[in-house]
């Protein structure tokens, strides 16, 4: 009589006693975990006490863990992405404020959270923790919702029906198809119009609260640290707390067999940008490091390259008009404006400005540094004259020899987390006891093969390549002039090369075709692929997104040149 709680199954008030003590709905059978305590009168005597209280969450036999979402393992995943963004020297506001926002904000647009209560469903409450309490503060229910601070005023977070709601008893559905409450109707529910969660979405999530936050940190940046291990992606799910039990279909969700690529985090945090209804993100100006100017400098470092390339590279920006701010600054669901890579925008125009001083034809450029070379040895005041030559073989080696240590690292990954996972209860014994053999295993045969421990992960960096002008061997070419390729005409330096070719004539249709411009490495010089493999390399992409790039500038800055009616061939004349 004194329990009047609607059930969570039909919204029924009939509730019986089972043997065991507990609530069940006489309607649908469902078995809460509220108990009714009564104290045993034989003690004391005309006297008889009844209290309804809450279940303790006790560990089944089978070991089943607590009840949990899948919102709430990408949340917690979300949080030691954003605690390991702030070691690196983030903003301390991206967690607490921005990723925290943004992360609500889609929960409620997606209706996963903070939404009213659909009438008819079930709806399954989860209390959401003050921000300072500790993810584990309460015994009976660890708090996977610290992330969020949230007010008593906006109540309490509350799942979407669509998730939770289910015929068969949540006990089951969690113990058959996954650990998670929701793990089984999450993959098979279309959620295409909800932007359904995924692991590359976590660093999507990230990249947008640092652009949001203008911080010094380009996609590329966020993705190097990933794969070198200093923000958690491979395996993040080990970090889960002990009761949430991970098996069956939420592995196809936490569990990932590849690097993320830079395209699919970039497409979707425009996606989510746009789905979120975000305003317009705050100004890149020429004072922020997404700049071009200022990514240019940084890139021209780590290649190595002459300081007096800069000046040439901002020429390039202006000319082009790639520095504005409307034309850098990111405005959500806007299709007509072309959304800006920082990254791959900044090494595209150095490439273009390599090929205004160069060509970069396999010809002209080895020409320039013979001529170089013969200056060098004949000038002995002043600074060195560049050489193209004497660049690439030092560039070329350092490139090898950093790609075979990329490479080897990549065979090296071990996917499998350390943490044995299962499928099922009923293979849980298997696949612990067939671990515990291949560790036995690696053990034995490292002992026999002498095999070293693996090295400590290295400090993060911003550069990757890194040259100093006190070495004495000659490698460091920032301060070498350009002197020997510039002719001074009506007061202004100018390229001694005339000519200029195009990466293509026409740009493509990037809808239809997927990229704006074909390459082939066998179409172009050996000079310009090897440029676009060395900033390819520091980017960790693939060279034809950074031959897209360099199309798309060359096209701005011969614009009235291309309008013109006579045709252009692949030789076009400045």
């Amino acid at each position: 009589r004194d329990f009047n709680e609607r059930c969570a199954q039909c919204s029924e008030v009939n509730w019986g006693l089972t043997d065991g003590g507990r609530f069940y709905c006489r309607s649908c059978h469902n078995v809460t975990e509220r108990t009714r305590e009564v104290v045993n009168t034989e003690f004391i005597s005309n006297t008889r006490v009844q209290r309804i209280s809450k279940g303790s969450r006790k560990q089944e036999k089978n070991d089943e863990g607590c009840e949990w979402y899948v919102c709430e393992g990408f949340q917690l995943i979300l949080k030691k992405q954003a605690e390991a963004l702030e070691a690196l020297g983030v903003c301390s506001q991206m967690k607490d404020e921005i990723l925290c926002n943004f992360w609500r904000h889609y929960l409620q647009k997606s209706k996963q959270a903070y939404c009213n209560r659909p009438a008819g469903e079930t709806v399954k409450a989860l209390s959401v923790c003050d921000s300072s309490t500790d993810v584990d503060s309460d015994p009976e229910r660890p708090s996977l919702l610290h992330l969020l601070s949230v007010s008593e005023s906006e109540g309490d977070l509350q799942t979407d029906c669509s998730f939770a709601s289910s015929t068969t008893k949540i006990s089951e559905s969690t113990s058959v198809c996954s650990g998670s409450v929701d793990g089984s109707l999450y993959l098979l529910k279309n959620q295409k119009e909800k932007l359904r969660m995924t692991m590359p979405m976590t660093l999507s999530f990230c990249y947008m609260a640092l652009l949001w936050l203008r911080e010094p940190m380009t996609l590329s940046d966020l993705l190097r640290f990933v794969v070198e291990g200093h923000i958690p992606y491979l395996n993040v799910f080990q970090h889960f707390p002990e009761k949430m039990k991970l098996c069956g279909l939420d592995l196809k969700i936490f569990c990932v067999e590849s690097w993320p690529a830079y395209e699919e985090v970039y497409n979707k945090m425009l996606e989510l940008a746009a789905f979120l209804d975000l305003p317009r993100f705050p100004d890149i100006t020429d004072s922020c490091f997404l700049h071009p100017d200022m990514l240019c400098m940084k890139y021209l470092m780590e290649a190595n390259l002459p300081d007096e390339l800069h000046n040439w590279t901002c020429r390039v920006v202006k000319k082009t008009c790639i520095g504005e701010v409307d034309f850098l600054t990111l405005v959500p669901g806007n299709k007509p404006t072309r959304k800006v890579k920082y990254d791959v925008l900044a090494v595209a125009v150095i490439v273009v400005v390599l090929k205004l001083l160069f060509l970069l034809d396999d010809h002209y450029e080895w020409l320039l540094s013979d001529f170089a070379e013969e200056r060098n040895k004949n000038n002995k005041e002043g600074g060195p004259y560049f050489e193209f030559k004497k660049w690439y073989k030092v560039i070329k080696c350092s490139l090898d020899v950093e790609q075979k240590k990329l490479d080897e690292e990549r065979a090296k990954c071990l996917w499998r987390c350390e943490k044995p996972l299962f499928y099922s209860a009923k293979k849980k014994s298997k696949v612990l006891k067939r671990r515990q053999m291949v560790v036995n295993l690696q053990n034995q045969f490292g002992k026999l093969s002498g095999s070293v421990r693996p090295a400590e992960k290295p400090n993060p960096s911003s550069f990757q390549l890194s040259w100093s002008e006190e070495n004495t061997d000659g490698s460091c070419f920032h301060g070498h002039s350009l002197k020997g390729i510039l002719q001074e005409k009506c007061g202004l330096l100018r390229a001694m090369n005339p000519d200029y070719w195009l990466g293509t004539v026409k740009l493509c249709n990037e809808k239809v075709c997927g990229h704006l411009a074909h390459y082939r490495e066998v179409d172009f010089p050996q000079s310009y692929h090897f440029i676009l493999r060395l900033f390819s390399f520091l980017l960790r992409i693939q060279p034809s997104y950074i031959h897209d790039e360099v199309c798309v500038i060359e096209h701005k800055l011969f614009n009235k040149k291309l309008c013109k009616k006579p045709k252009y061939n692949i030789g076009l004349r400045k």
